[in-house]
């Protein structure tokens, strides 16, 4: 099960956040890492909510819900590889796990951030094998 409503990935920070409320110029977010809350100016800050975004393939885009759900579901077969990985690594993981992905138009730091919300997210138990649960 994967997990993506109301997180954002916000410029110029590594961590991801969750929405907590908007205001005329920004938003309040909760650091998932550390649940404090503070406040980012829109002036300052550009603001990707990950509902809303997904990975180039060869026939359009794959929303990264559904990236992730194959990351989930090839586990067991190949290790995710950590954001440091060299680019070959994460190429081949990519390849494996995401066969018809557009290897022109997804770059190489396109997979580190792929791969290290992938990671943080599971670590917030925001992606988890649901066994029970039928698609």
């Amino acid at each position: 099960m994967v997990t993506l409503d109301q997180i954002i990935a916000v410029s110029n920070h590594a961590t991801l956040y969750k929405a907590i409320a908007s205001k005329g110029n920004g938003l309040i977010l909760e650091d998932l890492s550390t649940g404090k809350n503070s406040f980012f100016s829109g002036r300052l800050y550009q603001f990707s909510p990950l509902d809303s975004m997904g990975l180039y393939t060869m026939g359009g885009t794959m929303p990264l819900r559904e990236v992730y759900e194959l990351f989930l579901s090839r586990e067991a077969e190949h290790e995710v590889p950590k954001d440091n990985a060299a680019e070959a690594d994460l190429r081949k993981f990519f390849e494996n796990a995401v066969p018809d992905y557009d290897p022109y138009r997804v770059h190489a730091r396109d997979m580190k951030k792929c791969v290290r919300w992938y990671h943080q997210l599971k670590s917030f138990e925001l992606i988890r094998r649901d066994d029970h649960v039928q698609q």
